[in-house]
């Protein structure tokens, strides 16, 4: 008796380009494995999606969009949905986008000018729990690393222990619910505390906190 065929993996693309949007979900439908069920131009209309639909296995996730940009986008999915891998492909390579991205969830960062084939087999690496990289991208990452202060930070901005947890539970990647659950504390709790990290940090998002946490050595 033949085993019953597996299920497609699900791909989502968020891309505002319709062409390139429409090429790559004609590019993953092609594939026997891969199924390209939403392809949209912005990281709100994803959001929106992810509250109707089953959440994908795969989200290739363009930076530079309307609306949300790509890496806070990328932060939001991984906190609704922390078992979907997200795929940046892009035309920026500058060495903070690449590490914010990283920082903000992203499994893997192709650019652009990347073949068909490579993309599918990113998308199939990111699926299996890999990370797609490659080494031009890789040697950015590295080298952003090399730059971290491995001294005490000379500014701690005023962040409590709690906050220095929180930012820390941040930095490793865990989402709200999952760092409430770690502490013992409310998910309100919680966004109270972020709230007020953002604030002494001065900045806006998830994904600037964590780079700017990493790179002062504040955690």
């Amino acid at each position: 008796m033949t085993a019953p065929a597996s299920a497609p993996l699900s791909i989502w693309i968020v891309e505002d380009h319709a062409k390139l949007r429409r090429d790559l979900a004609g590019l993953l439908d092609s594939e026997a494995d891969l199924s390209c069920p939403l392809a949209v131009a912005s990281v709100e209309d994803a959001l929106a999606a992810l509250h109707e639909d089953p959440p994908p296995d795969v989200v290739l996730m363009d930076i530079g969009l309307p609306g949300m940009s790509g890496i806070e986008g990328t932060a939001r999915l991984r906190s609704l949905s922390p078992a979907t891998r997200v795929l940046v492909l892009t035309v920026h390579a500058e060495d903070e986008k690449v590490f914010e991205a990283i920082c903000a969830g992203a499994c893997g960062y192709l650019l652009k000018p990347s073949t068909p084939e490579r993309i599918v087999a990113a998308v199939r690496q990111a699926a299996r729990g890999g990370a797609p990289i490659n080494a031009f991208i890789a040697a950015k990452i590295l080298a952003q690393f090399a730059r971290l202060p491995t001294a005490a930070p000379a500014n701690d901005y005023g962040l409590t222990v709690r906050e220095q947890e929180i930012l820390q539970r941040l930095v490793e990647g865990l989402t709200m619910r999952q760092i409430a659950d770690r502490l013992e504390v409310s998910y309100h709790t919680v966004d109270t505390h972020l709230r007020n990290i953002y604030e002494k940090l001065h900045v806006r998002t998830r994904s600037r906190a964590v780079a700017k946490a990493v790179r002062e050595g504040l955690v």
